[in-house]
């Protein structure tokens, strides 16, 4: 199966994105209980980058199978399967938001997986760092998060710069900061 990059996130309506949000089939994961856990021998690096046995995993739809597994809990990070679970090494998070645009009173996220993540209740921001360097969060899914990049952070800055002085955004209704508390 060929890996087709999904369309460019500023081209599409709020409508749209969550027909593309719909349409990513995840695996059942809260369903799995799996009895054997061990490591995978790989790592996700603080860039987003993944390796197996110290070579980097390059094909797209490789890193979108395998993020489709990843749960984090107390313990760390982990690749589900119905029948093991398998530690991964997370340097930063689990993924890196790479884009955002406000449709409709909501801020999309495209994801270095190529995940689209809509902000709000069920996926809140948080701010970390300090004033000086800042780190903002984006909830994902199973306990993981995406850090923002640097570019992603300053298209957000600049969202919130449209929004009035205070350093916050809005999306779906609720209010996050960005700034570290």
């Amino acid at each position: 199966m060929s890996y087709e990059p999904p369309p460019e996130l500023a081209s599409l309506t709020l409508t749209e994105i969550a027909g593309e949000v719909e349409a990513r089939r995840l695996p059942p994961l809260a369903d799995w209980a799996p009895s054997e856990t061990g490591d995978s021998h790989m790592e996700i690096s603080a860039d987003g980058r993944w390796y197996h046995e110290g070579g980097e995993i390059t094909r797209p739809a490789m890193v979108r199978a395998f993020s489709s597994l990843l749960v984090r809990d107390e313990a760390g990070h982990w690749l589900m399967t119905p029948y093991r679970r398998l530690r991964i090494a997370v340097a930063d998070a689990a993924f890196v938001a790479v884009d955002v645009v406000r449709r409709d009173g909501a801020l999309a996220f495209r994801l270095n997986s190529d995940d689209i993540v809509i902000a709000g209740p069920g996926h809140p921001l948080r701010a970390v760092g300090s004033a000086e360097i800042p780190a903002i969060y984006l909830a994902v899914r199973n306990g993981c998060e995406a850090r923002l990049n640097r570019s992603t952070y300053t298209q957000l800055a600049a969202l919130a710069l449209e929004e009035g002085s205070n350093w916050t955004v809005t999306s779906q209704g609720m209010q996050f900061s960005l700034l570290p508390g």
